[in-house]
């Protein structure tokens, strides 16, 4: 079963790579162990952006790691910060990616979908790209 759940991505310089803290004592975790498939959904509507990326996760518990990615306003979900014995890191490895990127007024959509239906050609849904690493 794929499942969905807001999480925070911790490091923006992209190396392939995406970074996610969380506890090692969650029901994710035992999921990522039986089937390592992910999808990360990006969503930017007040600029109809939207990015879907599929990957393979790993649970990383390297120390050095969750150090360099740490920031203190995390304590508000991991109250004893650093310290807690069960914050580890998700490390998702993109293997593709796709967006979409609409014409950004909401008039500037309704005309084209008005404009399709009258010369009966398709909508233009805007720029969509799909990028394999």
């Amino acid at each position: 079963v794929l499942r969905s759940r807001p999480m925070q991505t911790q490091e923006f310089d992209f190396d392939g790579d995406l970074w996610f803290f969380t506890s090692s004592k969650t029901h994710k975790t035992d999921e990522i162990e039986k089937d390592r498939r992910v999808n990360v959904s990006y969503a930017a509507p007040d600029s109809n952006t939207y990015v879907s990326v599929s990957g393979t996760a790993e649970i990383e518990k390297d120390r050095a790691k969750i150090e360099e990615l740490w920031n203190p306003i995390y304590k508000a979900w991991f109250p004893e910060g650093l310290e807690d014995p069960n914050l580890i890191l998700l490390k998702v490895t993109v293997e593709q990616a796709e967006y979409w990127d609409s014409p950004s007024s909401t008039i500037v959509q309704i005309a084209g979908f008005v404009k399709a239906l009258v010369t009966g050609e398709r909508a233009d849904g805007g720029e969509h790209e799909k990028i394999s690493l």
